[in-house]
């Protein structure tokens, strides 16, 4: 038989086997890869064997953590044959960890995740008003949490107004509700604080505070957010979150408003402190008060007329003897800056320049006129020292210049032959002449 039709064969028999059928392991996730398209492979062992798995996307589209490889977990599902590679597998249906509940396991693997990008950081917390106008309240209408936050806060501070702004506080459309009424809230813009909480429960039933949607409407939220969820024991996700956490839903009411009788306390005591203080000043200034009447200048004020009339003498006079110092001085300051324009007048310095300038255009003329002296004697001596090498100065001692009809200059014999017409340059003319033989040989054998 072939190799298709024998894992064929064992397919066919692990599938109708009714006890590979419905199998509950317990094992280590190891190799674990979550594949773009949604499917889990991992590989499942103990201490002495392994099996490969699967659960594909429909099954882990619900799970509540996120499998991790090292993590030991309870698996229900079927044995079969992946023929392709003729090795028996395992096909997950569902999964939970091992001795941790899967709740508490997403809840630590959101928080840690929530935890790196920054959502708990105290940096983003928002001020919760001191004395806020008003309050919205999302929770279930119905609980006893809606109760005792309107009973709390118009106990404390009536002056507040409440509004309920009403959603699903468990169930599988609860996050969904909270999380849209928070996005509602911020809408209308209204708001000085919200209140987003429940009584308490289980963990199941608290769950939608712990959903990732829920959690980053929170942070969203330009409102600041008070978390009152279940009893003080109770922590969830949005606790975290949040600008400020109440224990149960009563402390977040008292976190939420100040108390108008403990208010009214306080400004009864700083009235008393106020009065107190401003008797305390009413005094001190009295006795200030006594104490300038009892001055020197209340009781011989003609004495101090007199005194500050001589005193004002002798300061007019100073200002004076000033007045008249500071005057001379200046006077001859001006003085002295006259004498300096004068020195430094247009006029001077113009008369000052034309006769530099004259000096300077005598002091050129002669220079050019020994310059140019200079030079004519030089150019003479350059003339002379040409007209010894010059070419027509030998025609004045006797000799011939030979040219050929070109103009070219005959410095060979090999540059003509007989019969050709040649030109001899002398010092008073030229002759034309015909060459009638030519003879090779040096002159000096001539």
């Amino acid at each position: 038989m072939t190799v298709t039709a024998l894992t064929k064969y064992l397919k066919r028999k692990m599938d109708t086997d009714p006890h590979l059928r419905n199998i509950w392991l317990r094992g280590e996730i190891s190799n674990f890869k979550h594949h773009s398209r949604g499917h889990m492979y991992m590989t499942i062992k103990d201490d002495q064997a392994k099996i490969q798995a699967v659960m594909f996307a429909g099954n882990n589209r619900n799970m509540k953590f996120q499998p991790e490889n090292g993590m030991n977990v309870l698996i229900k599902g079927e044995l079969s044959v992946y023929e392709a590679y003729g090795q028996y597998q395992l096909y997950i249906g569902q999964m939970e960890p091992d001795g941790i509940g899967a709740l508490y396991l997403a809840f630590e693997q959101l928080k840690e995740k929530l935890h790196k990008e920054g959502l708990f950081d105290p940096i983003h917390k928002k001020q919760v008003p001191s004395f806020p106008e008003h309050i919205g309240v999302i929770t279930s209408p119905t609980g006893a949490a809606v109760r005792d936050i309107i009973t709390t806060v118009k106990r404390r501070y009536p002056r507040c107004a409440i509004t309920v702004l009403p959603v699903l506080v468990q169930g599988p459309s609860a996050a969904t509700s909270i999380k849209n009424a928070i996005e509602t809230a911020n809408e209308k813009g209204h708001f000085d604080t919200l209140i987003v909480g429940r009584g308490g429960g289980s963990i199941e039933e608290l769950w939608s505070f712990n959903e990732e949607i829920v959690v980053r409407a929170i942070f969203a939220s330009k409102i600041p957010i008070i978390s009152a969820v279940g009893h003080e024991t109770d922590t969830t996700i949005s606790d975290f979150v949040s600008d400020l956490r109440a224990p149960t839903p009563t402390g977040a009411a008292e976190l939420a408003v100040p108390s108008q009788a403990e208010l009214m306390e306080r400004i009864n005591t700083l009235r008393k402190i106020l009065i107190r203080d401003m008797q305390r000043d009413i005094v001190n200034h009295q006795q200030y008060l006594a104490r300038i009447l009892q001055s020197y200048a209340f009781r011989y004020p003609e004495q101090l007329i007199k005194q500050k009339e001589q005193e004002l003498d002798n300061q007019l006079e100073q200002l004076q003897r000033t007045i008249k110092k500071q005057s001379k001085e200046q006077d001859q300051a001006f003085r002295y800056l006259f004498k300096r324009l004068h020195t430094q007048h247009p006029q001077k310095q113009l008369a000052e320049a034309k006769s530099s300038l004259d000096k300077a255009l005598k002091q050129q003329h002669y220079f050019m006129a020994q310059t140019i002296k200079q030079h004519e004697i030089k150019l003479i001596n350059t003339i002379e020292k040409l007209s010894l090498v010059n070419p027509l100065e030998i025609l004045k001692r006797g000799f011939a210049l030979p040219y050929t009809t070109n103009g070219e200059m005959i410095k060979s014999v090999n540059r003509v032959r007989e019969n050709d017409n040649i030109m001899v340059r002398l010092q008073d003319g030229q002759l034309n002449c015909k060459v009638i033989e030519v003879e090779e040989g040096s002159t000096d054998e001539k």
